[in-house]
């Protein structure tokens, strides 16, 4: 399939790409391997984002980002890149399911939870150990939970958190 232009990623960084190359009249598609707006989709708040003078919810700012990328026709595809070439001037992106060709390519991969790599961590993954507290957080109610990580995001999870664990450690 050919398009005029192909963005990998679907955050905050790949969903404004498409916004303008869409409503330029480009035609455009977003290839997403994960959830459509990345890593702040799962912000309980947003409060640093431009044009947002109060705080809003990650999802619904991402939400709001996706449709008004579909408003100007911008497609998105549920496909994990695992090649990325030429032929002559043209870009080629492979996925597991299709081959596409574009004059321009955007990468907008943005940022993934980093793993701990310990003992146990892959097991319980989604039975204790959670990396979205947004999506998991009523799961720890009346329980106590360590948030594990640097940086703002870490001490947000934890205050989200407050509302339904009985302790939390960061």
């Amino acid at each position: 399939m050919q398009y005029d232009v192909i963005i990998i990623g679907s955050g905050p960084a790949g969903l404004s790409a498409g916004i303008y190359a869409a409503r330029g009249g480009l035609k455009t598609v977003i290839l997403e391997r994960a959830i459509i707006g990345g890593q702040i989709t799962s912000a309980h708040q947003v409060e640093n984002y431009p044009g947002f003078p109060e705080a809003i919810e990650g999802f619904e700012l991402t939400e709001r980002m996706r449709q008004q990328a579909e408003r100007f026709q911008a497609q998105f595809l549920d496909e994990e890149v695992t090649a990325i070439g030429m032929e002559g001037l043209c870009k080629i992106v492979e996925t597991r399911e299709n081959k596409y060709r574009t004059k321009a390519l955007i990468v907008c991969t943005g940022a993934y939870p980093r793993r701990l790599n310990v003992p146990g961590e892959e097991r319980f993954t989604g039975r204790g150990v959670s990396y979205c507290a947004t999506c998991d957080g009523a799961l720890y109610r009346d329980k106590v939970v360590a948030v594990i990580g640097g940086g703002d995001s870490a001490v947000e999870e934890g205050i989200y958190l407050t509302h339904f664990a009985r302790k939390v450690y960061i």
